[in-house]
């Protein structure tokens, strides 16, 4: 075999690998997602049910419609579908985020997305409270989200392809030192008798578990369905939300 042939066949097995890597190329550049273009007018109407324990449940259909989007910032109102009281104006980072006061501070406390999102990402929100309620004297809240791939969903609004996005953490509440009030009956011959007796509860911790899940679309600029869980100290759950996208719009 002259050098020409060889020359001519190594060239044919390395077009022949690039074009076998090309299509694996190109599937690991579809997983990376770059953040949206929020734009005012852009809405959603979502189908959101609330648990609390005992069973106790609520369940509204609720529109989020963005009013205008700064350099940092997005501006949004929620309302019941259906009802003109009650609407709410919010405001959110332009991930998704949520902040609110901490401890004299603005504070990233919810952070469901982390542009640009591509499977195997993970990012952290963590922040302590000091005296959130008279109960506890402070609470800590620590949760690790990861980005764990596409996969496919099928919600009100139709089926698409989502990126799952999956969190778990934990949270600690130092409990506030108390005094409770006891009182009981008892029978004598002459009557009943009442006797209180009261007792001071110490500080003490108590702590539990945190799962949130977001399934977010490209083409839909937010996250089709969304679940949070909190699980108190026992590992029983006891608040849950769910939401699913029932319609969106969004602006030219």
């Amino acid at each position: 075999m002259n050098f020409t042939r060889i020359v001519s066949r190594i060239l044919a097995g390395a077009f022949a690998a690039a074009a076998l890597a090309a299509p694996l190329c190109v599937a690991a550049q579809a997983q990376t997602i770059e953040r949206p273009v929020i734009r005012a007018g852009d809405s959603w109407v979502y189908r959101d049910t609330m648990e609390r324990a005992h069973g106790v449940w609520t369940q509204t259909r609720d529109e989020a419609l963005v009013t205008r989007v700064t350099a940092s910032t997005i501006y949004f109102t929620t309302r019941e579908v259906g009802s003109p009281a009650n609407v709410k104006e919010r405001l959110a980072t332009l991930e998704w985020g949520r902040t609110r006061d901490v401890n004299g501070k603005e504070t990233l406390v919810n952070q469901p997305l982390a542009f640009p999102l591509v499977a195997g990402k993970t990012w952290d929100v963590h922040f302590t409270e000091k005296q959130p309620n008279p109960q506890h004297l402070s609470e800590d809240w620590a949760t690790k989200c990861t980005a764990t791939g596409m996969e496919p969903i099928e919600v009100a609004a139709g089926k698409f392809q989502a990126m799952k996005i999956e969190c778990e953490g934990s949270w600690t509440a130092e409990l506030a030192p108390a005094h409770r009030v006891v009182q009981s009956a008892d029978s004598t011959p002459s009557g009943i008798s009442m006797r209180t007796d009261s007792q001071r509860i110490t500080p003490r911790t108590s702590s539990g578990r945190i799962y949130k899940a977001f399934w977010y679309v490209p083409e839909v600029k937010r996250f089709v369905k969304q679940v949070e869980e909190t699980y108190d100290s026992s590992g029983i759950r006891s608040e849950s939300l769910s939401a699913e996208l029932e319609s969106y719009k969004l602006a030219n």
